[in-house]
């Protein structure tokens, strides 16, 4: 790896935690996930930090989960990410702003034109966290029954993708003239009518706005199943990787990805690969454990428990929770590599139903806990020996420990050459070095 690789950062907004207990630590904002004042603040702060994007990721359903738990978790208010996002961009100059919007149940069309306007709105910031959805409930929000099967999820995806980007395509960059004198608005050589008949999708087009300011917004994408993998090595610039397999997990996982790209002919510098990691920081390394410790102590095992059965796709309660986990676990419709992760988890440290479900109330995957400059060394280690282009920044709460990252972290990574003091460009694809795409049903013009 080039020793003059610079890192990339994006912020994991849930919209502001993934650790259940997150609100509940001292000087938190309970409130976060729902007060636009406190979510302006924080985008503005991020930006100061150069952050590359907010990454925010959404629910389209309220968790499925017993109500003694539900009771206890943040995530059932927040924003809808395509009207939050342009409310953001209007507070902000830089910084990227990705939305998650699901390809099973939303319609494709209205998929492009709302992040197409999110992109011209913001002067080319968005970002598409392309996802196939594995809450079943949701599936019972959209006038389905059933949800449906992970494989089917993974094939509508890839067609869903095509015809997104088809649709932001209908226009050539000069399509419009807008020729008052002569009365014409637009070429209708310069437009393209998409006429999209497939397996699961039928959309006609062509999209009623302008090809965006990025050509098209960055694609995001978080699968890690071989579904997943592959369907980001065809189709991201940026990908949301798990890290909680550590630096040996995460190469291989950098390595296999972009080596599918590769073979599909893509340029593996165009897919940025970002963990999401964990960040507590403190003045030593024994204050920002403690810390750790404190938060990690304000998930009720209500919580604990119920995110464990999420993870594993069956209801955890019914195991002995003084026991290992059993071996006999039911295959399920949700999230293939996020359960396989967990019980991996449980059989690597011989957990207990009762110890994993305390960690998976927290927060299970990668974490660097310490000082600045601890936090830096592992972020260099793992930036330099190949396992990511950079982090997705999981905040322990908010402001604290947004603040402590920006204000301790950044500055040290910046002294160290590894993360940029000013932004490259304007657009999120000029900050992350990713290249604009060329129209595919139009070649531009001298």
């Amino acid at each position: 790896m080039a020793a003059d690789r610079k890192l990339r950062l994006g912020a994991f907004m849930r919209p502001v935690g993934i650790h259940t207990a997150w609100w509940r630590y001292p000087g938190a904002c309970p409130d976060a996930n729902f007060n636009l004042k406190h979510l302006i603040r924080f985008a503005q702060k991020l930006e100061r930090g150069r952050f590359d994007a907010w990454f925010m990721a959404d629910h389209l359903a309220v968790l499925n989960m017993p109500m003694a738990a539900l009771k206890r978790s943040a995530t059932v208010t927040s924003f809808d990410p395509l009207t939050l996002l342009p409310a953001l961009a209007m507070m902000t100059e830089h910084l990227g702003l990705i939305a998650t919007a699901s390809t099973t149940f939303e319609p494709p069309y209205l998929i492009a034109r709302r992040f197409a306007s999110l992109d011209h709105i913001s002067g080319g910031r968005a970002g598409w966290n392309l996802v196939t959805t594995s809450n079943p409930d949701a599936a019972l929000n959209f006038g389905l029954t059933e949800h449906m099967e992970h494989g089917d999820r993974y094939r509508r995806a890839r067609e869903f993708f095509d015809v997104v980007t088809g649709l932001w395509d209908s226009w050539a960059e000069d399509a419009f003239s807008r020729d008052v004198e002569s009365g014409v608005y637009f070429d209708p050589e310069r437009m393209h009518v998409l006429d999209h008949k497939g397996e699961f999708l039928s959309v006609r087009g062509p999209l009623n706005i302008a090809r965006s300011v990025q050509g098209w917004p960055v694609i995001v994408q978080a699968g890690a199943s071989d579904a997943g993998r592959q369907l980001a090595a065809e189709t991201a610039e940026m990908i949301f990787s798990p890290g909680g397999g550590g630096l040996k997990g995460a190469k291989e996982y950098y390595d296999d990805v972009k080596g599918r790209a590769a073979r599909l002919g893509r340029d593996a510098e165009d897919i940025k690969i970002l963990p999401g990691c964990l960040v507590v920081v403190g003045d030593t390394v024994e204050e920002a454990r403690k810390k750790r410790a404190l938060l990690d102590s304000l998930v009720h095992p209500d919580s604990g428990l119920a995110s464990l059965s999420i993870a594993l796709g069956c209801d955890a309660s019914q195991f002995d929770l003084d026991a290992p986990l059993p071996d006999d676990i039911p295959e399920s419709n949700a999230s293939k590599s996020g359960r396989e992760r967990v019980i991996a988890r449980a059989r690597r440290d011989n957990l207990t139903v009762r110890q994993l479900a305390q960690i998976a109330g927290g927060y299970g995957g990668l974490s660097m806990v310490g000082t600045p400059k601890t936090i830096a060394d592992e972020m260099e280690e793992w930036l330099h020996s190949g396992g990511c282009d950079g982090f997705n920044i999981m905040f322990p709460y908010v402001p604290g420990g947004l603040d402590d990252f920006v204000d301790w972290v950044v500055p040290e990574l910046q002294r160290r050459c590894l993360f940029r003091t000013e932004y490259e460009g304007r657009t999120l694809r000029e900050n992350l070095g990713v290249r604009r795409p060329g129209n595919r049903f139009f070649a531009a013009r001298d």
